[in-house]
């Protein structure tokens, strides 16, 4: 399966302002790509590339003052496989995780996990370990949350979309992550692309979020917006929750004026030369009338 993914921000600063953008593919995410993934900026605004901790591709630039647009368009391979799935995960022993995986159990600054140890184990206790108890959770989510853009904020926290029961796609992982860290499960917070493939038009494109969960020795992927396995996901970021993988950190003001985000299956027949031509002008897509749900610093 091809996938077209890409975006163009326009921002506005009135001064020189050095920023953090966490707009690349993931390192780690599998498939060929055709085209360059990386974030445009024309001759405005010179930078460069790094990984950081969590092996995200963060692209440091500084603003120069004024309007800029940043822009990527690429294509890349898939599988066209849903979401794994396997129902008889295990839930692992805290004194068994591998040292790289138990610090997704603590809280953080957006999935205050300590603050719902009563909630979660009040809705969630006499679900069994593992898969069962996660996929629980997610259903639960999944029922409690009304989503909408008008609902979310940059300083929402787990215990608090839990009591106001709405939110956008981050809100959903956030709350999520820290009912499993909760019951020592470990999770960890991701996003991406994640275009209407497979599934009914669902409005203009966004960047989404979801969850991990460390099961019997590996990390799987759920989702409570969503609830349902996935095609065709496109891994950008993964943290301890959004605070790491915020889309623009911003050492000084900035304003978005402008954003639009695109994942599209492409024919599977395309040549890689009508592949490398599709990709010598961006496609017309919706402009997102809020900005982006799934990573507000």
């Amino acid at each position: 399966m091809l996938i077209r993914v890409g975006f163009e921000i326009e921002i506005d600063s009135s001064a020189p302002v050095p920023m953090l953008l966490a707009l690349s593919i993931h390192s780690r995410q599998a498939g060929r790509q055709f085209g360059e993934d990386c974030v445009r900026t024309g001759d405005h605004a010179s930078g460069h590339v790094y990984l950081d901790r969590f092996e995200n591709r963060i692209t440091r630039i500084v603003a120069p003052g004024g309007p800029l647009r940043l822009w990527s368009d690429c294509v890349i391979e898939s599988d066209g496989q849903p979401d794994i799935q396997n129902p008889s995960a295990r839930q692992m022993a805290v004194q068994d995780l591998p040292d790289d995986v138990v610090s997704y159990l603590v809280p953080s600054r957006y999935c205050d996990s300590d603050n719902l140890l009563n909630a979660a184990w009040s809705h969630f206790g006499q679900y069994p370990e593992g898969w069962q108890r996660v996929q629980a959770i997610t259903e639960f989510v999944h029922n409690h949350v009304v989503f909408g853009y008008q609902f979310g904020r940059s300083n929402k926290t787990a215990s608090e979309v839990y009591k106001e029961r709405s939110g956008v796609c981050r809100d959903f992982a956030h709350l999520a992550i820290a009912f499993c860290r909760a019951m020592n499960i470990p999770a960890r917070y991701a996003s991406g692309y994640l275009g209407d493939i497979g599934v009914p038009y669902s409005g203009p494109g966004d960047f989404c979020a979801w969850f991990e969960v460390y099961l019997e020795g590996r990390w799987y992927t759920f989702d409570a917006r969503y609830n349902t396995p996935r095609i065709g996901r496109v891994l950008m970021v993964r943290g301890a929750d959004a605070a790491d993988v915020a889309m623009i950190t911003s050492f000084g003001d900035h304003s978005l004026r402008h954003f639009v985000v695109w994942c599209d299956e492409l024919d599977p027949t395309l040549s890689e030369s009508a592949v490398h031509q599709l990709l010598q002008s961006r496609p017309k897509a919706e402009a997102l009338v809020y900005s982006t749900s799934a990573r507000v610093a």
